[in-house]
């Protein structure tokens, strides 16, 4: 099995602006059949991840399909911090929250996203560029070694 860390950067327009999260990726032996199990490394205040690090997105269960790429689950996980579901939640008082009080919610993103996500990864830009290189050449590699 193969596990890989990632780096998301918190999506402009969003309480996570300015934040960057660690993520790990665990990829089953029969990847890339089975969807990899993507977590939060860095504490984030959203509907759809819990205090493990649980990520509740439909294409990292039963909508996964091995025509998704590693990239492709990283842009939906951002598009996900933009446009929480909390229809669907994992935590169901901060889904609450969201649906009734936006301001409260989004101020306390913002203040969890400010005092949680990892300092030491701001200052290096490049660091998400060489991640997601990484992740286009480790995409390329799986894709052909399974030839």
């Amino acid at each position: 099995m193969f596990h890989w860390q990632a780096t998301i950067m918190g999506p402009p327009d969003s309480p996570y602006s300015g934040g960057v999260f660690l993520v790990t990726i665990h990829f089953p032996p029969d990847y890339p059949f089975k969807p990899p199990k993507v977590a939060f490394r860095t504490k984030v205040f959203h509907p759809n991840i819990n205090s493990n690090g649980s990520i509740c997105l439909d294409i990292l269960k039963e909508q996964w399909s091995p025509a998704l790429t590693i990239s492709k689950v990283l842009l939906s996980i951002c598009s996900l911090l933009t446009d929480p579901n909390p229809d669907d939640p994992l935590v169901p008082e901060i889904a609450h929250m969201y649906k009734t009080d936006r301001n409260k919610y989004e101020t306390t993103a913002r203040s969890w996203t400010q005092k949680k996500s990892t300092p030491w990864a701001k200052r290096d830009g490049l660091l998400f560029t060489s991640f997601v290189s990484f992740f286009k050449c480790m995409e390329f590699l799986i894709k052909y070694a399974k030839l």
